[in-house]
């Protein structure tokens, strides 16, 4: 895709994804669109084995909008970071297509190991404020991760992550539309699990009722 290409797209994801946005101009002073702007280029230098000159543009973006992104970083089509300062992606980061990241995301490793140590995001992803995804794994397609979660380990499409460490709870493997990709419509594992045992225990309270009643029951017939 050509320079003015790269704009225009640039323009219209963030457009389209930011209500707070009304016009193009305004785009402009976007710290997404100035970081994107700044990672094609250095991505560019990176693949031709410019390193040097590549890390030079991706710091020279990371002091304008607080965003760092690798330039050996891989990432696909329609990326939107809102309100990004304090987003990180590593170097052998993949991103899919049509992903969202919020304020404080770290895409990153887990230490000093070689290859590919960060993670892999799948297409139509959304990954909450301040959410750590730490490895080498995928966060599979249609995928969402909950504001403040830490993700170590494989999480399968469809799916939405929360808590720390981050657990998934499936959404009956249904697509997330994009318009309901927000940090909002999360469900908390912690209240499910208590709901679940305050269900055990009046079973079991029911049940136990019961079997007093029967006992009763069989003592008069005994008497």
């Amino acid at each position: 895709m050509g320079f003015i290409k790269n704009i225009k797209e640039e323009i219209r994801i963030v457009r389209e994804r930011d209500p707070a946005i009304h016009s193009a101009m305004e785009v402009f002073l976007y710290p997404s669109f100035k970081v994107m702007m700044h990672y094609r280029l250095a991505h560019k230098l990176y693949l031709n084995g410019h390193y040097f000159w590549a890390r030079y543009v991706s710091q020279r973006g990371v002091r304008k909008t607080g965003i760092e992104i690798h330039p050996g970083a891989q990432i696909g089509k329609g990326l939107f970071i809102d309100h990004g300062h304090g987003v990180i992606i590593g170097e052998t980061t993949i991103i899919g297509d049509n992903c969202t990241l919020y304020q404080g995301v770290t895409l990153g490793g887990t230490g000093k190991e070689h290859g590919k140590r960060h993670p892999t995001i799948g297409n139509n992803v959304m990954i909450s404020a301040g959410a750590k995804v730490l490895g080498s794994f995928t966060i599979g397609d249609n995928s969402k991760i909950g504001a403040g979660s830490v993700v170590l380990s494989e999480v399968p499409p469809n799916s939405t992550v929360v808590g720390v460490p981050g657990r998934v709870v499936r959404r009956n493997n249904m697509v997330l539309p994009q318009d309901t990709m927000n940090q909002t419509d999360l469900p908390d594992p912690v209240r499910e699990d208590i709901t679940n045992l305050q269900k055990a225990d009046t079973e079991m309270t029911n049940r136990l009722l019961a079997l007093e009643e029967q006992i009763k029951l069989l003592q008069g017939r005994v008497d």
